[in-house]
């Protein structure tokens, strides 16, 4: 994925103010940044959610988008979930849903409602429904919210995969704690990407 000099802002309020990125095959990415400064909505742009004021934004391949506000219909089952998604993507087995479902340890919900799920169980079916259909390129907004320590450990080996498989993935956190587990990372400021580091390892 490329994307040069993104701008967008909300009314007056300017919140993207020239973003440029390169996000290689095969790297695990992240992007950092206070709540606030438009980290979610830069992920929106990328994912075609929503149309920037100006800029461009390349990618190559299918991709899978990880939205921080987990969207999912509380009267369906984890299963149908799967099912519907499975249809849109045209998915022909739910083999790497079922898979991703193993390392996150919620397999026994399948049959459960989302109204019935903790915040964390839905969280999971979040990020599987992102990444069931194998994404070349993989957008995640605090895609651990609500985990247990157990399951984030999970979710950095999951993702950990897909880079090590030559896939891209695009983490946005709040946390700079987090770093040490990324190839690259950048600071979202003043609406531009700052202070690119490589990460040894």
């Amino acid at each position: 994925m490329e994307v040069q000099d993104l701008h967008h802002s909300y009314g007056r309020r300017s919140v993207l103010r020239g973003v440029d990125l390169v996000l290689p095959a095969g790297a695990l990415v992240g992007i950092v940044g206070e709540n606030g400064v438009g980290k979610s909505t830069l992920l929106k742009v990328l994912s075609g959610a929503l149309r920037p004021n100006r800029g461009v934004v390349r990618h190559s391949g299918r991709f899978g988008y990880c939205p921080q506000q987990v969207i999912l219909n509380e009267a369906f089952t984890v299963r149908q979930h799967l099912d519907f998604f499975a249809a849109a993507y045209a998915v022909p087995d739910l083999r790497r849903a079922e898979e991703t479902m193993e390392i996150l340890r919620f397999s026994d919900y399948a049959d459960e409602r989302v109204a019935t799920l903790s915040g964390g169980t839905r969280q999971k079916l979040n990020l599987t429904l992102a990444v069931m259909h194998d994404p070349q390129v993989l957008l995640l907004d605090e895609p651990y919210q609500g985990f247990d320590w157990e399951t984030y450990l999970r979710f950095w080996d999951l993702v950990a995969d897909f880079r090590d498989t030559g896939r891209s993935v695009l983490v946005v956190s709040h946390l700079a704690h987090d770093t040490d587990k990324l190839d690259q990372v950048w600071q979202l400021h003043d609406g531009v990407l700052q202070g690119r580091q490589e990460q040894a390892g």
